[in-house]
């Protein structure tokens, strides 16, 4: 087992050093996990770290889910054929740029929760949660032969509260499930106060600076063992914004510091992977700033698993350090499939009439109707004809506005003029409002993130009621192919292509606007052509089929075109 004493880590009373990678198993296709890991161990790395999010195991209350890309036992059992030791970081926040942190939506309903503290109605669901994922995990502990050496309680705790009683509580909750393993705790050096726990090992998240941030923990517990449980080798991308990247020499100059005082160190990310499906967070700090399809990080393993310039570097270093291997990864099978044209299309509004309408007195957020991911539509009449004004603000994330079954304006909750002017034409108006969730909050003090409509609007100097609501989780099953008359936008595109051979490949969507793909039912996630600075979504081989494959896109603004690339090249910016 892993323990700590006189400042430093042991394992089976050996001295250890703890040299990891992260890769989320949940941002990577089962078919692949084994290839990243076998990438991990040829650097000469001997952990694997993993957070394990809420929201991708209990996506609606009490539906627990561990199959496919959240069989996390398989991951685990994976890592262990390899030889490699894992932690596990369950939290229940994983921050990550995840979305909302790892936590589940469904925990937004009402308005009274305090998340992540002692409040005994989160606690009542965490406990719940815990009580099904924990003995999962009591197998896979290196006292009962597995290989997870430690686990950490909660998650960089100190940015975001100081209750103690709630991190004893986890703690406690641990030990009754039999989670009998090295606890820790991490957080940046200015955190680590009210982060920390006595009887957790407290560990450091920086990407500069070791000496400095070394020197913070032993202010704070004399004596600890050293390790930056996070060591930040680059960063992620978010929309609008520049696809980051970190020097190489730069960076594998920190490592070589930290090494050389014997400390344990983790790279986040090893390998960043992707974020499928809706599932990119966000952060907001002066402004809500949604996080990119891509979670790429600049790691040492690109998005589709090649190593990158760095990973070498890091492995020219560790050459000083400790025998390493000798085989080097070799990049992946990428091939081109060529034009895709989409020749089918209907309007999403043609698509979503088996769905259900509900009715509301007042605009609520989606998750007070039991609704996490996708889009929302609000109906009303307004009964009230010139120019009026509406007040937007309550309006989360971006939103399509109809009047009579025309696209009069496109809202952003990031844009500056929170009182918009719209033509009422006629004496009664049918007013719609499609709203689109570009991911919640993952970090800092505006982690409730409700999205939709989260209270009513303000339009012509009053309120308007009576609403009919419309879900549209997007799940590919969901939506009928209905071909109508609607010709409004969003809509749907769909077409074909033939592979012979499976590989890696890449769609790249030149010319369309902002909306999702789908490839054979699954979500490889957003493309917002006009922000950037990602232009081609990545499409594992695991996901094409020999023969007949679809594509479905879903556009969101006006476009003119109705084809896809599929390219052997990627473009993350």
């Amino acid at each position: 087992m892993l323990t700590a004493k006189d400042g430093q880590f042991f394992l089976n009373e050996e001295p250890f050093q703890i040299l990891s990678g992260s890769i989320h198993y949940f941002r990577v296709v089962p078919e692949y996990w084994e290839d990243r890991l076998k990438k991990l161990k040829m650097l000469g790395l001997n952990t694997v770290e993993t957070y394990i999010p809420w929201n991708v195991h209990e996506p609606k209350k009490g539906d627990f889910q561990f199959e496919g890309m959240a069989d996390l036992e398989r991951f685990i059992q994976t890592a262990d054929k390899l030889g490699l030791h894992v932690i596990l970081r369950p939290a229940p926040y994983i921050c990550a740029e995840w979305e909302f942190g790892g936590l589940p939506a469904w925990l937004l309903k009402g308005q009274d929760m305090e998340l992540r503290s002692s409040d005994p109605a989160f606690l009542n669901h965490l406990t719940e949660y815990f009580h099904v994922l924990l003995p999962k995990l009591v197998p896979y502990l290196s006292g009962n032969g597995g290989p997870v050496i430690a686990m950490q309680i909660e998650n960089e705790y100190g940015a975001y509260g100081n209750d103690q009683q709630y991190l004893k509580y986890l703690r406690k909750l641990y030990q009754q499930e039999g989670i009998d393993v090295l606890l820790f705790t991490s957080d940046g050096p200015e955190f680590i106060q009210h982060g920390s726990l006595e009887e957790a090992v407290t560990t450091l998240n920086f990407g500069s600076r070791p000496e400095e941030a070394f020197s913070a923990l032993e202010r704070f517990r004399p004596g600890s063992p050293l390790m930056c449980a996070e060591f930040w080798i680059g960063w992620f991308d978010h929309w609008g914004g520049e696809h980051h990247r970190r020097d190489a020499a730069e960076m594998t100059a920190v490592y070589e510091t930290i090494l050389s005082k014997g400390a344990s160190v983790n790279f986040y990310m090893f390998h960043g992977g992707t974020n499928f499906g809706f599932m990119n967070g966000a952060n907001h700090y002066e402004t809500y700033t949604p996080t990119i399809t891509s979670y790429d990080y600049d790691a040492l393993l690109t998005e589709w698993g090649d190593p990158s310039d760095k990973y070498f570097a890091v492995k020219e270093i560790l050459t000083r350090y400790k025998e390493v291997p000798e085989e080097d990864p070799e990049p992946g099978e990428k091939k081109t499939y060529g034009k895709v044209a989409l020749s089918e299309s209907t309007s999403l509004f043609d698509g979503i009439q088996n769905l259900s309408t509900l009715k509301a007195i007042a605009p609520r957020a989606m998750e007070e109707f039991d609704q996490s991911y996708g889009m929302i539509l609000y109906r009303t009449k307004v009964e009230k004809q010139g120019e009026l004004e509406m007040d937007i603000s309550p309006i989360r994330d971006r939103a399509l506005i109809y009047i009579n079954g025309k696209h009069v304006k496109t809202i952003y909750r990031n844009d500056t003029e929170k009182m918009i002017t719209l033509p009422f034409d006629q004496s009664i108006n049918v007013l719609e409002i499609l709203v689109e969730n570009m991911g919640r909050v993952n970090y800092g003090k505006h982690l409730k993130d409700r999205k939709g409509i989260i209270q009513n609007l303000w339009i012509g100097q009053q309120y308007w009621f009576n609403w009919e609501v419309i879900p549209i989780e997007l799940n590919p099953e969901q939506v009928d192919w209905l071909q109508g008359t609607d010709t409004r936008f969003p809509r749907f595109y769909k077409g074909t292509f033939k592979a012979k051979e499976c590989a890696d490949t890449f769609v790249d969507l030149a010319g369309w606007t902002k909306g999702y793909v789908w490839v054979n039912g699954f979500n490889l996630g957003r493309y917002w052509q006009t922000e950037g600075p990602q232009v081609s979504l990545y499409i594992p081989a695991p996901l094409l089929r020999e023969g007949e494959n679809e594509i479905l896109v879903l556009e969101l603004e006006e476009t003119s075109s109705s084809m896809v690339e599929l390219s052997d090249q990627p473009d993350i910016g």
